[in-house]
């Protein structure tokens, strides 16, 4: 199914964020990665470029948590491995050009809405691996405290990873999450 040229910007926006965080991501940098029409920008998002990177946001936050969900595993270990490889993926696919979108976003922005929007995101991302990791059978506070220390951990190891250009950082921290996933408690 063809793309609309909204969905080609929201597309573009949440790469360009990704890749060059808030400041880099203006319409003119939109336009030109999608070739969509100059017209349909202020047609489509007559808010500005807040609308914009709300809306990449919640494509961000929909395609992550569709990833998540998708992890399978019976043990903490098995779904912390497969989030690690998300973002193992990103580093690599991208050549460490690429990172997440809502960190992009949240250190760079003055704007409540959108602290607000990358505050739902990560909750979001939380309230998911916690109930994976419920199902796995760890006690659900353990599960909300690991879910929000992975997420922090390889959060902070993506950006690592890309100041670096090196897998090194990230490949250290992940070791270190697998292993206090394998120490967890059965609920």
């Amino acid at each position: 199914m063809k793309q609309t040229s909204k969905e080609q910007m929201i597309e573009g926006a949440l790469a360009l964020l990704a890749k060059n965080g808030l400041q880099a991501t203006s319409f003119s940098e939109v336009l030109a990665l999608t070739k969509a029409p100059r017209g349909s920008i202020y047609h489509h998002f007559p808010g500005g470029k807040e609308e914009l990177v709300a809306a990449a946001l919640s494509l961000s936050e929909q395609k992550t948590l569709e990833s998540i969900k998708g992890l399978s595993g019976d043990t903490p270990e098995k779904i912390t491995e497969g989030f690690l490889g998300l973002w193992r993926y990103l580093l690599t696919t991208s050549n460490f050009t690429a990172g997440c979108s809502a960190v992009a976003v949240t250190v760079a922005t003055d704007s409540p809405m959108l602290l607000e929007r990358t505050t739902s995101i990560f909750r979001s991302w939380q309230q998911q691996l916690s109930k994976q990791f419920v199902e796995a059978g760890l006690a659900k506070k353990e599960a909300l405290d690991f879910a929000t220390v992975l997420i922090a951990s390889s959060e902070g190891a993506v950006v690592m990873a890309r100041a670096e250009k090196s897998m090194e950082p990230f490949e250290r921290v992940a070791e270190m999450l697998v292993s206090q996933s394998k120490m967890l408690k059965k609920g």
